[in-house]
């Protein structure tokens, strides 16, 4: 049996009565650690809490060498931790077929997701956010202007975008430095940037930061430590706009 667990958003207290007991029980324990992180916790506190010791997993181990875990689940009850909700990601939807095709069955447990802790903090509704996406930190020679274009097209048919922060093992970017990117991609393609941001850090803690404001003002506002998130907002609903008036500074 493989199941996954999601660990919810910011510290080892998130983590669902349902998918603690699921760890407790489990004979390996595995931890994604690539697509989101819990800063709130360490491994080693995870491990004291649960009580099991924790396997980290690359990208590499669960997108192109995930036999040693679905090897496993055939024996015995693996468990398979991932920040947030488990099936957000389309990588660990890849994992739960190739384990299918495999013959070992598979459970969800959810949990907290930034996707929907962003429409409690910021206030913008759930049904009017449109295709997300992701800014990578650029590399050399290696700019994409694709994020700027799905935040454009969302815009055009009136709904929101949520755009992921790039989270590498040394650094993780956050609010300020993707407005500053989504601005040179605009001045790159021609495009106009956005006008308005929301930008949103540490959710799920119990000391979230959360900023609304033109470009000039998030590129300048202190969001504290990571993880950040950002918001493209479309036109304002009138409750949109008073939510975010009084509990992001608007």
């Amino acid at each position: 049996m493989l199941t996954f667990v999601g660990l919810g958003l910011f510290d080892v207290r998130d983590i669902s009565v349902k998918g603690l007991d699921a760890v407790r029980r489990a004979d390996a324990v595995y931890l994604e650690a690539y697509t989101s992180r819990l800063m709130g916790s360490s491994v080693d506190e995870m491990e004291q809490v649960f009580g099991k010791e924790i396997r980290l997993l690359g990208r590499e181990d669960v997108e192109q060498h995930p036999d040693a875990v679905i090897d496993r689940a055939r024996d015995g009850d693996v468990v398979f931790l991932t920040g947030g909700d488990p099936m957000v990601s389309t990588t660990h939807a890849d994992l739960r077929i190739r384990a299918a095709e495999a013959g070992v069955p598979t459970v969800i447990v959810h949990a907290s997701s930034i996707q929907s802790a962003v429409c409690g903090l910021s206030g913008l509704q759930n049904y009017r956010f449109g295709k997300s996406c992701s800014v990578p930190f650029p590399a050399a020679g290696w700019f994409p202007t694709t994020p700027l274009a799905t935040v454009r097209a969302n815009l055009d048919c009136g709904l929101h975008t949520l755009v992921y922060l790039d989270i590498q093992p040394d650094r993780y970017m956050r609010v300020p430095e993707a407005v500053g990117l989504l601005e040179e991609m605009a001045e790159a393609t021609g495009q106009p940037a956005p006008d308005l941001y929301v930008g949103i850090a540490r959710a799920g803690s119990e000391s979230p930061v959360v900023a609304a404001g033109t470009a000039d003002r998030l590129k300048a506002f202190d969001f504290g430590p990571p993880l950040h998130i950002l918001i493209v907002p479309a036109d304002l609903h009138p409750v949109e706009r008073e939510y975010l008036e009084t509990f992001a500074g608007l």
